[in-house]
Formats: structure tokens, sequence, C-alpha cells
């Protein structure tokens, strides 16, 4: 395993954006026996969308999303509390937990996330941010993995937030235009050759979602197809500079 975290680690050095972050945890969250991970950092302004870096299933983060479901989401509700670490699952009593975050729970477990170890965060400046490792096994199984990785596990969370904390408070900067951070991620991911249905899986939200980015930063950028956005994006300092 610390092959795994040193692995991690470099490319996580190495990283320049979402992109780069989530390809290094989903590297690492696979070495650790967790086929599921996603980082979540609350808004500091409230109304905003949060931000979420995850390989959970698209249909169920832009569900989520969408209906705001952070606001019930008992996991989140912990973590808001404080710096914890704690493990949970769907299979677990939950007679003290309300109708509407059960609901939640289950509805995850629909989409293979019945399970994790969650590590919340939070900052000087009263930003939270959590990151879960998730499963689709049953109870036992999983709480053996969490007892063998769990204090590097938290290592690796520690890491990633520092780190995504820094490079995604950058503005999102093309040859002077500001761009937003969805547009600026979706334009980058086009810069890998990925469609819009690829990147709408990575990102978790809708195909239609990703289209919208995408048009909004050809037209801040004064060009008439993706391709000749990407042509400006990779020409910029703000590509791997």
């Amino acid at each position: 395993m610390y092959r795994v975290f040193e692995n991690f680690v470099e490319q996580l050095s190495a990283s320049v954006d979402a992109v780069d972050l989530h390809e290094a945890m989903a590297s690492a969250a696979a070495g650790f026996d967790f086929p599921l991970f996603a980082y979540f950092s609350y808004p500091s302004v409230s109304g905003q969308t949060p931000r979420l870096i995850s390989n959970y299933p698209s249909s169920w983060t832009s569900h989520y999303l969408q209906l705001r479901y952070h606001s019930h989401d008992p996991v989140i509700l912990r973590g808001l509390q404080g710096w914890d670490t704690f493990d949970w699952g769907v299979d677990r009593p939950r007679q003290c937990l309300p109708a509407s975050q059960q609901e939640i729970l289950e509805k995850a477990a629909h989409f293979g996330i019945r399970g994790g170890l969650t590590m919340s965060m939070h900052d000087h400046r009263g930003r939270f941010a959590a990151l879960t490792f998730a499963s689709d096994q049953s109870r036992p199984p999983l709480l053996r993995s969490l007892t063998r990785y769990e204090k590097a596990l938290q290592l690796v969370a520690i890491n990633f937030h520092i780190h995504a904390r820094r490079k995604l408070a950058e503005d999102c900067v093309v040859d002077g235009i500001t761009l937003t951070p969805r547009e600026f991620e979706s334009l980058k991911w086009a810069a890998r050759g990925k469609s819009a249905w690829d990147i709408s899986q990575i990102l978790g939200v809708s195909k239609r979602t990703v289209t919208f980015h995408l048009e909004n930063a050809k037209a801040k950028l004064g060009v008439r197809t993706i391709n000749q956005g990407v042509a400006r994006l990779t020409a910029s300092r703000q590509w791997r500079s």
C-alpha cells in the first residue's frame, strides 16, 4: 500500500486542475480496494452549488446536486459538526434518522453506494469539505477494509484536500478571459479528447449541462467551434503552466 500512496502523492504534485485531481483520487481509491470516491466541498456562499469531484454514477450525482440533497444528507450533516472520521452504511440501524435522511441513503444504495468511510475537514475560515471512500459491499467486508486502511486513507484525504483547495481556487482564465469553473473544466476535458457525454459522466452532470457550459465558453472566447476554444486554451499559459 505504500506504493499506492507514493504514486498518489506524485500525481497530486503534478496536478494542475480538477481533471488531474479526479484521476489521482480514482487511482488511489482503487488501490485501497474502494471502487468509489467523492470529494465534496461545501459552498462558502449560501445558495451556490457545491463542488463535487467524484466517480459516483453521474445519474446519481446530477440528481443529488439538482435536488440539493447535501442539505439533508446525514453523512454531510455529520461532517459539518467538526473534524471527524466515521464509517456509515445503509444497512446500519437508522431509527434516529429523519425519513428524509433515510431516503437519501436508500436512494444512494440503488446506485451501488451502500457504505463507506468519510473524513470531514474544516479550515480556519470556516470552510468545509469531506472526502468519502465508498463501496457497494455489505457491512462486514467493508468494515474489514476500513480497519485495515483507515489511517492511510486519512493521509490521502488530507493531502487531496490541501491540493484541491489550492489548485481549484485559481482563476479560470484563458487569454485574459475569465471562465466559470464548470466552463473551464468542460473545456479542459474537451482538450483531452472527451465528448460532451464523456464529460458529463466525469463531472456528474447531464450532457445538456456540459453542452451549455461549452457553448458559454465559446461565446466568451469569441470562437465558433469547440476545437477553436480548445486551441485557445492549449495556447494559453493556464494550460499546463
